[in-house]
């Protein structure tokens, strides 16, 4: 069951004022996309950070990377989250998906080829229980099993017989399914019944059929039952079997495949040496796998120090994560990966020119290190008070934020956005009226403090 944090809002004639204290709501689930990392929060807003050259960071702008997390804008209920290559998607409670980036195939599902900075909701998406991302095309499924899709199909990875790019979601042919995943140019399903299917892009054999050709619809794994979980990576395939162990096929020019060797393999293959697995995920070329004792072990591509090993040094058989323990959940991007752990922490290690390791640099690092600002929100209140001291209008806001304080002396206000960073800071006497102009949409603390010390916190909402 999913904790929701309640933040509770007063607002009485105009004037709003509250006593606070500032907790940490960490995050409860995580995602990667190619170069941008994604997470949820405890009370259903979703966070982002990394490359948002195309606005797939959901916070209003574009051509504006991000090292420490951002809230998504106007978007809440969130209970889902997936990245793509250069684009996001959101599930809510009430069953629609919204999505954000890179729109050039359609994969944003709201009709256009336009990008898009701020949430936009997917047509005809509604009733959905799981959503899923390739590098250029989404997924959805819902309660019955079928599927839909849109965005780029020149391999055939929608699965809709075709391989024109759709940019409104369109039935895939395949039923009875439980869970999916995309991965480059392909995608994969499992079925109710513990089967695998893939379509799409087979170059390197990541359909594990024998049979180098792509696929314009799902096809069944032969030989391949009992899978409980799938993921797939730029070119390469895993399976999860019911028994914890772990089966892999496709592309394997850095060891992603886990099997001692860097050849390819058109045929599903078990992993040797891993047991005990209860989660999976794959980045472009390499791999994780997430044990009933909550270690993590990884194989593949580490040239950015993706495998958490502390070296930049390939592995073709699984290394375990070093000083890494109790984690919970696995995520993976382009070249980089992501662990949640079973106190609502987040760790990340590996590439980070863009930021998406969220730790306020972009430097790069082989060994595990945790995410910093992430989920910080005003969670709990102490004492709700109506004061005549502070009079903030109007409420909420859209343009100047106005502030009256009846002080005869010097006065600070200092605003802050959602995870505690300071935005704006301004001495006045009695009263002020900040241009907001520059500031997103959202939700913003402020602290003001009088000459004898005394401060006042407070919450305004701008829209």
């Amino acid at each position: 069951m999913k904790k929701i944090t309640t933040i509770v809002l007063l607002i009485t004639s105009g004037l709003m004022c509250a006593m606070f204290s500032f907790n940490t709501a960490h995050a409860q689930a995580i995602t990667g996309g190619a170069y941008h990392s994604m997470f949820l929060c405890n009370d259903n807003t979703a966070m982002t950070c990394g490359d948002n050259d195309y606005g797939q960071l959901g916070d209003g702008t574009n051509q504006q990377d991000r090292s420490t997390p951002v809230q998504v804008i106007m978007l809440t209920g969130v209970t889902g989250i997936s990245g793509g290559g250069d684009h996001s998607l959101f599930l809510k409670q009430d069953g629609t998906v919204w999505s954000c980036g890179g729109n050039s195939f359609g994969q944003l599902g709201d009709g256009t080829t336009a990008n898009k900075d701020t949430a936009v909701q997917v047509i005809g998406m509604n009733g959905i229980v799981t959503i899923a991302t390739g590098d250029y095309f989404s997924l959805f499924r819902k309660p019955d099993g079928t599927i839909w899709a849109c965005g780029e199909n020149g391999s055939g990875q929608l699965g809709i017989g075709t391989t024109g790019d759709e940019a409104t979601p369109v039935q895939v042919s395949i039923t009875d399914v439980a869970a999916m995943a995309g991965g480059a140019y392909f995608a994969l399903y499992l079925k109710q019944d513990g089967t695998v299917w893939a379509t799409g892009s087979n170059d390197s054999g990541q359909h594990g059929d024998a049979i180098i050709t792509n696929k314009l619809t799902p096809v069944a794994i032969n030989g391949l039952t009992g899978v409980t979980a799938i993921a797939c990576g730029g070119g390469h395939s895993l399976f999860l079997k019911q028994d914890g162990t772990v089966w892999a096929c496709g592309r394997n020019g850095t060891g992603q495949l886990g099997d001692g060797t860097t050849t390819n393999s058109s045929t599903v293959t078990q992993i040797s040496g891993l047991s005990q697995i209860t989660a999976i995920q794959a980045g472009y070329a390499h791999s994780l796998f997430l044990k009933q004792d909550g270690t993590v072990w990884s194989c593949g591509r580490n040239t950015s120090g993706q495998l958490g090993d502390g070296t930049t040094i390939n592995k073709s058989i699984p290394v375990q994560v070093s000083s890494l323990s109790g984690v919970t959940a696995l995520g993976a991007g382009e070249n980089y990966s992501l662990f949640l752990k079973n106190n609502n922490t987040v760790w990340a290690c590996g590439s980070n020119g863009s930021g998406q390791l969220a730790n306020g640099t972009t430097t790069d690092t082989s060994t595990v290190a945790a995410v910093s600002g992430l989920c910080t929100l005003v969670s709990e209140i102490n004492e709700l008070q109506q004061t005549d001291a502070v009079n903030t209008y109007p409420v909420p806001f859209s343009g100047d934020l106005n502030v009256n304080t009846g002080e005869t002396e010097t006065t600070e206000i200092i605003l802050y956005d959602i995870v505690s960073r300071k935005v704006m800071e301004e001495k006045f006497t009695n009263s002020v009226s900040l241009n907001t102009q520059q500031l997103a949409n959202g939700i913003y603390l402020y602290e003001i403090r009088n000459k004898n010390g005394t401060t006042t916190k407070g919450k305004v909402v701008k829209q």
